[in-house]
């Protein structure tokens, strides 16, 4: 899998960064200081950056945690990619007004393929974003039958083309651009009641026979994904490995932090969100930490 960071310097506000740039970065950014806790800003459109906040709070047991959901501008995966990074920059410029973050970690793949040059661009901070793991997955691959589940935003990126180019070799890669998947786990992480029928009907068409060949590995190329796999490992046709990038991810990040200064007792996790506020309860129980009460991010109206 890729995993996008930030450049070391910033570009000033409106400069642009082709995707054949983004891909050439390496950061040489001195680790933040291991004296403080650092804050760290995970981002999605939804509960779905949740399945990546869970490995980085085990991983920075010293991190102080923000997780912001913009819930509405939620789902993602319809939106045209103007829109995308219109809305998605409106949300971070508030945050980092408010916040001031050490470093943010975008859980979301289809804001990570469109959104992190723009984000590298205008601020002098570490990005940690994710893409669909399609190297990982086609290097493990035996039956040579690999499929990317995602929202149709990831599906038809340009980035997601050049990671199949690139890093699929002899492996036959099937996108499938689920219009609904992410809704109904937002769904059951609420507690609604989602029957299986619903959830096979979004995988099927990731499970496909070719000759004697079949689908043995699953791309989960969004956050939500990983939170409902107990469902997808059931309505599944037969037994695949499912990729899921969150512990690369957490490494990443640790990468550009350095080594955890101390263990201490986590703090709560501080919740913001841009319709309504996120239900610290409910987020309790997916993560297994305390949540401050929710708070909303203040914005100007977006406009696109």
């Amino acid at each position: 899998m890729r995993i996008e960071v930030s450049p070391v310097s910033g570009f000033g506000h409106g400069s642009s960064v082709g995707p054949s740039a983004v891909s050439s970065i390496t950061p040489s950014r001195t680790p933040i200081a291991a004296l403080r806790a650092p804050t760290i800003l995970v981002f999605d459109s939804g509960l779905g950056g949740l399945s990546v906040f869970r490995e980085l709070a085990r991983t920075r047991p010293d991190a102080r945690f923000i997780y912001c959901a913009d819930d509405a501008g939620f789902p993602y995966g319809p939106l045209g990619e103007f829109e995308l990074v219109a809305r998605v920059m409106a949300v971070m410029d508030a945050l980092m007004a408010r916040l001031a973050p050490d470093a943010v970690v975008i859980a979301c793949n289809t804001a990570s393929t469109a959104v992190l040059p723009a984000l590298r661009a205008c601020y002098n901070i570490p990005f940690v974003g994710t893409v669909p793991a399609i190297k990982p997955a086609c290097e493990g691959s035996l039956s040579k039958q690999v499929s990317v589940l995602a929202t149709p935003g990831t599906v038809r990126r340009d980035y997601t083309q050049a990671l199949i180019r690139d890093f699929a070799g002899a492996c036959k890669v099937t996108l499938v651009g689920s219009t609904r998947l992410a809704m109904l786990a937002e769904q059951v992480m609420a507690g609604e009641d989602v029957p299986d029928e619903e959830f096979s009907r979004e995988i099927a068409p990731a499970f496909v026979r070719d000759g004697r060949a079949r689908t043995d590995t699953v791309v989960l190329a969004c956050t939500h994904y990983p939170l409902v796999l107990d469902r997808l490992e059931r309505v599944a046709p037969w037994p695949v490995r499912w990729v899921d990038p969150a512990a690369a991810i957490a490494r990443r990040l640790g990468s550009l932090l350095g080594p955890v200064a101390f263990a201490s007792s986590p703090m709560p996790l501080r919740l913001f969100s841009t319709g309504k506020p996120l239900d610290a309860e409910l987020v309790e129980r997916i993560v297994g930490r305390k949540a401050r009460a929710g708070e909303l991010v203040p914005m100007i109206p977006i406009v696109v």
